[in-house]
């Protein structure tokens, strides 16, 4: 059963780079305006005793994947940081070798351990969240697989079939997917290019007279100066959850102004996705919504591509919050909640219609849900960390080697973009954005892509 291109983990080591953000940004009531991403590199080696290096990047995200009513988040963020450090040594103890599929998955089994133990370790009172585990041990898999392909001087991507890979995707998923391997439900080659979602955070200016002082950067600071010096044709609107009033507001404002400029550009179709940050506290808060906005504004409601997840995170004690009649109207994606298979499929059975991706739940994962969400014919997108440079260019060669993701949202640019600056000379079509897509088809390299 052993390949001749597995691999093992020769030595990983991990730092942290600041990451200062351009301007807040604020979801779900909370405001974040500075970050660090955790940076891993793997050493591997072949059977046969070749050696290579991958890389792996992302944010901290502790603000997102664990907003904790107990833990300040600088005690959030110390956990993480220590999580990812352990994720690192589990992978210099780790002696077999395999596909990074097979080496991720077997590792994971310890960090629901790891998770529960850690923080009390650290004196704190409460456990780690699955998702906030994701997030930590994401650049670890995302180098072991950069470095996967880089010992083996191919794209990692060309390496998901019964060539490479030991065992199907039974083995991971269940029986419904005996006899196929990834290869099914990925692309060799990157498309070629990929509508970019910009988003517009609840505390952005949409106006000039939202703006208290400028940041005469260089860099637009309204929406319609975004929207004309992007292309954009794809905004993703952040919303309250908890005040209708607003949240209907905040649309018909967006609406107004994006079909202003729009129109000044010639541009006929665009469209939005709604995020409403887990905040609504039943699907009846989204009907409502979806019902007032179609009667004031039926093109506005017509350009809503999808629903980002609106209620709790918490599934299991939520069950209540089903989404069949929202789903009805308009593809409703699972976020937060999707951490794993069975919440994959748990999220169906509550009337979700669609997955959103994120490299920050790691490139393993990622893999495995989009073969899921693909074989059960669900709506696929690609969503953001907020992330920079490498880290975003992980995210977008993720959705490029989709089939069924259609755009994907990249907020680093607006931001944090100082961390994009090295990679804008060796990418420039994947971070100066200026037809509201990004030129994905340049992240066809060794590796990850680039």
């Amino acid at each position: 059963m052993d390949k001749s291109t597995d691999i093992r983990i020769v030595e990983a080591v991990l730092e942290y780079k600041p990451v200062p953000f351009r301007s807040p940004l604020k979801f779900g009531g909370r405001v974040v305006e500075q970050t660090e991403t955790i940076e891993v590199r793997v050493t591997v080696e072949t059977r046969d005793g070749l050696m290579a290096d991958g890389f792996g990047s992302m944010p901290l995200g502790n603000v997102w994947a664990w907003p904790s009513k107990e833990l300040t988040d600088e005690q959030t963020a110390k956990v993480i940081r220590q999580f990812a450090e352990e994720v690192v040594q589990l992978g210099n103890r780790y002696p077999e070798y395999g596909h990074p599929i097979d080496l991720t998955f077997h590792l994971s089994a310890e960090y629901h351990h790891l998770g529960q133990t850690l923080p009390g370790r650290l004196g704190l009172p409460e456990p780690m969240p699955d998702l906030a585990q994701l997030v930590a041990a994401s650049p670890f898999d995302a180098a072991l697989h950069d470095a996967y392909g880089r010992v083996h001087d191919m794209n990692c991507f060309r390496m998901l079939s019964d060539e490479f890979m030991t065992y199907d995707l039974s083995e991971y998923l269940d029986e419904q997917f005996e006899g196929e391997f990834l290869d099914q439900y990925t692309l060799e080659q990157p498309k070629d290019r990929l509508p970019i979602y910009h988003l517009v955070g609840a505390a952005d200016p949409l106006t000039d007279g939202d703006i208290e002082k400028r940041l005469d950067d260089g860099l637009p600071e309204t929406l319609s100066e975004w929207i004309k010096a992007d292309g954009l044709t794809h905004l993703k609107i952040k919303l309250a959850g908890d005040n209708a009033d607003w949240d209907l507001e905040r649309v018909l404002i967006v609406d107004r102004i994006a079909s202003e400029t729009q129109q000044e550009r010639g541009v006929s179709d665009w469209h939005y996705s709604l995020d409403f940050n887990e905040k609504c506290e039943t699907v009846e808060y989204v009907l409502d919504f979806l019902n007032r906005l179609k009667e004031q504004n039926a093109p506005a409601f017509d350009r809503i591509q999808y629903i980002e997840q609106p209620t709790h995170r918490d599934l299991e004690a939520n069950p209540q919050n089903k989404m069949h009649e929202a789903a009805k109207i308009k593809p409703v994606v699972i976020d937060e909640s999707l951490i794993d298979y069975d919440s994959l499929l748990m999220a169906r059975e509550l009337g979700y219609s669609g997955v959103a991706l994120k490299a920050c739940k790691g490139q393993t994962d990622s893999l495995l849900l989009a073969a899921a969400a693909q074989k059960f014919d669900m709506f696929l997108c690609v969503q953001d960390l907020t992330c920079p440079g490498f880290s975003f260019l992980q995210s977008a060669s993720l959705a490029a080697h989709i089939p069924a993701v259609a755009a994907i949202e990249g907020n680093g640019r607006q931001y944090c973009p100082a961390a994009n600056k090295s990679w804008t000379k060796r990418f420039p079509g994947m971070f100066d954005i200026t037809d509201g897509t990004v030129h994905t088809g340049s992240l066809d390299g060794i590796g990850l892509g680039f």
